[in-house]
């Protein structure tokens, strides 16, 4: 988890207790969180692009939060905004995603979840600046993104597009929880819950495929949390 430790966080944040709780859980996974509670000031510390991440209360004295939102795009600010927000409908994320938020998080919300979509957040930013991948490797299992093709211990396995996408996107998060909503938003793009099965069904078939015959289960379930791709031990 070393490459997205210790990185500046803007949290803006007018509940006092959502931004205690979120700042103290932020600083134990070591990054350094700066907390406004108005978004006009939050404007102007966002604006000077020292920030890795930008955690924006939709609700938020001064502007609302979408406005902050858009005056910094509009300025040429980049930085990585996760949105979060009691409003939960369709229209309210499709609006905040427009705004250019980079996620949006529907409160009530688990930290764990939190942490697992701003991890993800810097990751991608990170991936921007780097060189594309060649080859995605967890343990035995070695992924080629340009050519789609997916090997474990040199034997080549066959995967629709929707499992290759599936694989790859556990493969980016190696290592580290990936919840349903995330593989909802990230694979199957729906930005709210069909209630349905899609995800257990595919991650079952998935599971098969990468597992039968292997000497290690390598696609774990968390129990409560989501999923997770990593090598035995």
């Amino acid at each position: 988890m070393g490459e997205t430790m210790g990185r500046k966080i803007l949290l803006v944040e007018d509940d006092s207790e959502t931004a205690l709780y979120l700042s103290r859980g932020l600083a134990e996974e070591g990054h350094s969180v700066e907390h406004v509670s108005d978004a006009r000031e939050g404007l102007y510390l966002a604006s000077d692009m020292g920030f890795d991440l930008i955690i924006l209360d939709r609700m938020v004295p001064g502007m609302d939060g979408l406005s902050m939102l858009r005056a910094l795009r509009a300025a040429g600010v980049d930085t990585p905004v996760l949105v979060l927000s009691a409003l939960a409908t369709v229209g309210d994320r499709i609006e905040g995603l427009e705004a250019g938020s980079d996620d949006y998080l529907v409160k009530p919300f688990s930290f764990a979840e939190l942490l697992a979509r701003a991890n993800a957040l810097l990751r991608r930013a990170d991936g921007k600046a780097a060189a594309p991948d060649l080859r995605l490797v967890v343990g035995d299992l070695e992924i080629e993104p340009l050519a789609r093709t997916v090997k474990r211990a040199g034997k080549q396995i066959e995967l629709k597009p929707r499992e290759y996408r599936l694989l790859e996107y556990f493969a980016r998060n190696a290592g580290r929880v990936v919840t349903r909503t995330m593989l909802l938003e990230q694979v199957w793009e729906y930005h709210f819950d069909p209630g349905t099965n899609v995800i257990d069904v595919h991650v079952s078939r998935l599971r098969r495929k990468i597992e039968d015959g292997f000497d290690q289960p390598i696609l774990h379930t968390v129990r409560g949390a989501g999923y997770r791709l990593a090598a035995a031990g």
